[in-house]
C-alpha cells in the first residue's frame, strides 16, 4: 500500500453510520487499515457494517449510538472510543437530516411558505449543531495530541440552490409543488464555513479540517427527477454510492498533508455549469 494513503491503525468516527453513505466511507478508510467507529442514532444497520468490515478486513470496527445533538452525549462517546482504542485520528461528520421531498401528508410542506418550524429545527440541530458538537469535543482531542483530520460532508446543494423545477409534478397546482426543504440547502451551505473557521482556528495543532462536496448519489429516485438531474451534469449521470470513497480516503490520510480549509467537490461536474 502506498504510504501516503496508509491508514493502518488510525481510528475514524463516522457519523450517520447507518445511512447510505456511512457504511460507504467507514468500507474506505477500513480498505485502507483504518479502524471506522460508525455513530448512528439508530446504529442497527451501523452494526452491520461494523460486523461485515470486521470479518472481511480483520479489523476491530464498531457501531455506537449517539445522539450528536446531545453535547453530553458526544462526550461520552468519546470517552468511550478512547476507551475501546485508546486513540481518535479522523473523524468524517456525516450524519445529516435528508427530508425527502415528497409530501408526507401534508399539503406543500416543502415550501418555504408553509415549512415546518419544527422540521428546520429538527435539520439544523442534526447536520449542523451535530457536525458543531462533534468538532467541537473531537477535534479537541486531536488538538491536544497534535494530530487529526476532520472531514464535513456537505453538498452541491450548498454551492447551488436546489432548482424547482427538478421536483415538479404533473397535474399539481403551483402552490401544491413539493420542493427540496430549504433548510437541507442552509446546513449544507454552513457547513463549508465551519469547515473554514475550524480549519483555521486548529491550523497550527495539527488537526486538518476539509469539506467533501458530494453531487446526486443514486437511490433509486423517480425515473422524471433521475433524468431531469442527469440533463445537467457533464457526466450524464448521477454518482453512484461508493464513488467518493477514493477523496474521503484524501482527506482522511497523509496524502493531503498540506491542505486544509479546502472543499474537494465530486459532483460529476455539476456545478461547473
Amino acid at each position: 500500500m502506498d504510504p501516503l494513503f496508509d491508514l493502518t491503525g488510525r481510528v475514524a468516527i463516522i457519523t450517520g453510520g447507518g445511512g447510505l453513505l456511512g457504511p460507504r466511507h467507514a468500507v474506505a478508510i477500513a480498505r485502507h487499515g483504518g479502524i471506522p467507529v460508525l455513530v448512528d442514532l439508530r446504529p442497527e444497520a451501523a452494526e452491520r457494517c461494523a460486523r461485515e468490515i470486521a470479518t472481511k478486513y480483520g479489523l476491530p470496527a464498531c457501531a455506537l449510538g449517539a445522539d450528536i445533538t446531545d453535547p453530553d452525549a458526544v462526550r461520552g462517546l468519546l470517552a468511550e472510543i478512547l476507551s475501546r482504542y485508546g486513540r481518535l485520528d479522523i473523524l468524517v461528520n456525516n450524519a445529516a437530516n435528508n427530508p425527502k421531498v415528497e409530501a408526507p401528508g401534508e399539503k406543500a410542506w416543502s415550501q418555504v411558505e408553509s415549512f415546518p418550524l419544527s422540521q428546520w429545527n429538527a435539520d439544523i440541530a442534526v447536520g449542523l449543531t451535530g457536525s458543531f458538537l462533534c468538532c467541537q469535543v473531537m477535534g479537541a482531542e486531536m488538538a491536544r495530541r497534535g494530530r487529526g483530520a476532520i472531514v464535513n460532508i456537505a453538498s452541491y446543494l450548498g454551492i447551488l440552490a436546489p432548482e424547482p423545477r427538478l421536483y415538479r409534478k404533473d397535474g399539481l397546482p403551483d402552490d401544491e409543488q413539493p420542493v427540496k426543504p430549504i433548510s437541507y440547502t442552509v446546513v449544507k451551505s454552513a457547513i463549508f464555513g465551519l469547515t473554514r473557521y475550524l480549519a483555521a482556528y486548529w491550523g497550527e495543532r495539527g488537526v486538518r479540517v476539509n469539506a467533501l462536496t458530494p453531487g446526486g448519489v443514486y437511490n433509486g429516485q423517480d425515473e422524471q427527477f433521475v433524468k431531469k438531474l442527469s440533463q445537467r451534469i457533464p457526466m450524464g449521470r448521477m454518482a453512484e454510492p461508493d464513488e467518493f470513497e477514493g477523496a474521503i480516503v484524501f482527506l482522511a490520510s497523509d496524502a493531503s498533508s498540506y491542505v486544509t480549509g479546502a472543499n474537494v467537490v465530486v459532483d460529476g461536474g455539476r456545478v461547473c455549469w
